[in-house]
């Protein structure tokens, strides 16, 4: 059964630190793209962060570039999201995604939620001010 589970999702202070993990398990994500999105009440499901497991490249949206770097470990087959100097604006429900993505690689293609077909339940973060 393929699964992907998130997990460090919490309520922190403004400026304040989460680290997010993503456990695979159940199918092999090598040379698959990983993502992470997050989605705020009335608000689309935007695209966080991605990663390229095989090159391990990295995709960021511009809102959270310099704050949020993702992983991944391959041997644990885990994807991580350190987020630090959250803000209000960053509070929302945090999923985790795998897609097998063709052809060019670059932001807009990795951080679209349509690229990706499993998805994980999420895990919520809010952020007080």
């Amino acid at each position: 059964q393929v699964q992907l589970v998130e997990s460090g999702g919490g309520s922190v202070q403004a400026g304040g630190s989460l680290r997010l993990s993503c456990v695979a398990s159940g199918y092999d994500y090598s040379g698959y793209c990983m993502g992470w999105f997050r989605q705020a009440p009335g608000k689309e499901r935007e695209g966080v962060a991605a990663i390229y497991t095989g090159a391990g490249s990295t995709y960021y949206a511009d809102s959270v570039k310099g704050r949020f770097t993702i992983s991944h470990d391959k041997a644990k087959n885990t994807v991580y999201l350190q987020m630090n100097s959250l803000t209000p604006e960053d509070t929302a429900m945090y999923y985790c995604a795998a897609g097998a993505i063709k052809g060019r690689l670059d932001p807009i293609t990795t951080l679209g939620p349509q690229q990706y077909n499993n998805w994980g339940q999420g895990t919520q973060v809010t952020v007080s001010s």
